[in-house]
């Protein structure tokens, strides 16, 4: 069982720069890969940005060169760097974990509850 906090949102300025946190317990060596998505209000919930346990990457192509994700193993955290944040960006950011079972080989997700993230214009 993985658990999933979110950290971080909040109200920004267009142009400014947010860091979101996800701390996962009770550690994050046994999740396989770590994304971040976000739904804005009456939207789906859409991809972000995500890295594995490899330290590969990738990004939606409205994120790229903007959003940068990373983790620190040590302290169990996955990190959403947002920089020249605009208004479009404004939803809820959730992170999800995908743990693959050592034997079963068993795809199982994980959400966090969620932050808020609004950039005003």
């Amino acid at each position: 069982q993985v658990q999933l906090v979110e950290s971080g949102g909040g109200l920004v300025q267009a142009g400014g720069s947010l860091r979101l946190s996800c701390a996962a317990s009770p550690s994050i060596f046994s999740i396989n890969a770590t994304g971040w998505y976000r739904q804005a209000p009456g939207k789906q919930r859409e991809f972000v940005a995500a890295i594995t346990s490899g330290g590969s990457t990738n990004y939606a192509d409205s994120v790229k060169g903007r959003l940068t994700i990373s983790r620190d193993n040590a302290k169990n955290t996955v990190y959403l760097q947002m920089n020249s944040l605009k208004p479009e960006d404004t939803a809820v950011y959730y992170c999800k974990a995908v743990v693959v079972t050592p034997i079963s080989r068993e795809i199982r997700e994980y959400w966090g509850q969620g932050t808020q993230v609004t950039v005003s214009s």
